[in-house]
């Protein structure tokens, strides 16, 4: 029955609907929730819709291929995870369960700093996986746990910059989230009214695990995601500069990538001071609202920074959309929410197939715009749809 339900998700639009019914409503709201009007949130898909593909026909395409390098490392197509706070409420042990399926289908993962499983675990079990870091404006915080970082083996850091404040999240106060979650009747009813995550997340959560707390997000353990009182320690965010970033350019020996660029001078300034490379995004619409849709400022982004990887999130769902920022120079696109969705619906086969499913779409287009590699894609493949 697990199998024949998961199978009818065709896309991962679907995998909404299945978590949608498997997750109490406010863990719902905040995977699927952004800031304020939505705006950004609605124009990350209105900018995939406002390119379309000029395909080539009449050429051999039987021996196409997705693979990709990136960093000197070899992966089996153009995608990756993105990083995605509180996994292991969403779907037990979420955030081993995604490093395993991206591992298995040979993939990037970004493991996030809102995460609850020790980021020292996640690369224990599997090697290789990039960690995402959420840093406050202060020398004194920031070096012990760039020293973690390294001393867990994590090869690839990213370091988010577009969290200076707290973003208005509407949403999630009418939807009663907050972490850590505050205990009442209305969240125990949630949960009672959703068995299969009470039994098969929480329940067993707590009986293998304990407390959930934040494990990442600074060099000793934050706090739980469950309390009355206790408040988490964002830092002093509003005061991170360029000189926090060339102060961990300095003490970070391995890659470094900034993750919420989205003005080509910044990328350039980034360039510059040594950085490895740039994730462009707007939170997936959660942080500013109106801020632009990513695929919009990625050509200009690509031309500003040359030879210096530039990668992408936020709204990518499907293999056209991908194929469309690959054309537009992008090297890796990275997809969050539709991922998260499939495992706390199906757990790891539930990510597996999501990750089997936009991987098959990759191929397919690229056999029908006429590409048997991604090295092939450029611009000219795409025009301006019409208003």
């Amino acid at each position: 029955m697990h199998g024949r339900a998961m199978t009818k998700s065709l896309s991962l639009e679907d995998f909404d609907r299945a978590a949608r019914r498997r997750l109490p409503h406010p863990l719902y709201a905040y995977i699927a929730g952004a800031a304020e009007d939505n705006l950004s949130l609605g124009d990350n898909r209105t900018a995939m819709r406002s390119w379309n593909f000029v395909p080539r026909t009449l050429r051999d395409v039987s021996g196409r291929t997705m693979q990709t390098e990136l960093f000197g490392t070899g992966y089996s197509a153009p995608i990756g995870i993105a990083p995605m706070g509180l996994s292991a409420l969403m779907a037990f042990e979420g955030d081993n369960l995604l490093a395993r399926a991206a591992a298995n289908a040979k993939i990037p993962m970004i493991l996030s700093g809102t995460s609850l499983i020790p980021l020292e675990e996640v690369v224990r079990h599997v090697p290789g996986i990039w960690f995402q870091a959420y840093l406050p404006g202060e020398a004194a915080r920031i070096e012990p746990m760039i020293d973690r970082i390294a001393a867990a083996g994590i090869e690839t850091l990213i370091l988010t910059v577009d969290v200076c404040v707290s973003a208005n999240r509407e949403n999630l106060v009418r939807a009663r989230f907050s972490t850590p979650l505050r205990p009442s009747i209305r969240l125990a009813w949630d949960g009672l009214t959703h068995p299969r995550w009470l039994i098969g997340t929480l329940a067993r959560t707590f009986a293998v695990r304990g407390m959930p707390h934040f494990e990442n997000s600074s060099a000793t353990q934050g706090a739980p995601i469950f309390a009355r009182t206790a408040e988490r320690d964002f830092g002093a965010r509003e005061a991170f500069s360029w000189e926090h970033a060339r102060l961990i350019r300095k003490r970070w020996d391995g890659r470094l990538i900034l993750k919420g660029i989205l003005s080509a001078d910044d990328a350039r300034i980034a360039k510059d001071m040594g950085i490895d490379g740039v994730i462009v995004s707007n939170h997936g619409g959660r942080q500013l609202d109106g801020a632009a849709a990513p695929l919009t400022v990625l050509p200009a982004i690509v031309d500003a920074v040359g030879a210096m990887p530039v990668m992408i999130d936020s709204g990518f769902r499907r293999g056209g959309d991908v194929l469309k920022a690959i054309a537009l120079g992008a090297r890796m696109v990275f997809i969050g929410r539709p991922f998260l969705f499939a495992a706390a619906a199906w757990g790891e086969a539930g990510a597996a197939q999501a990750i089997s499913l936009i991987k098959a779409e990759i191929d397919r287009n690229m056999a029908l715009l006429g590409v048997s590699s991604l090295a092939g894609l450029d611009r000219s493949f795409l025009t301006r749809a019409e208003p």
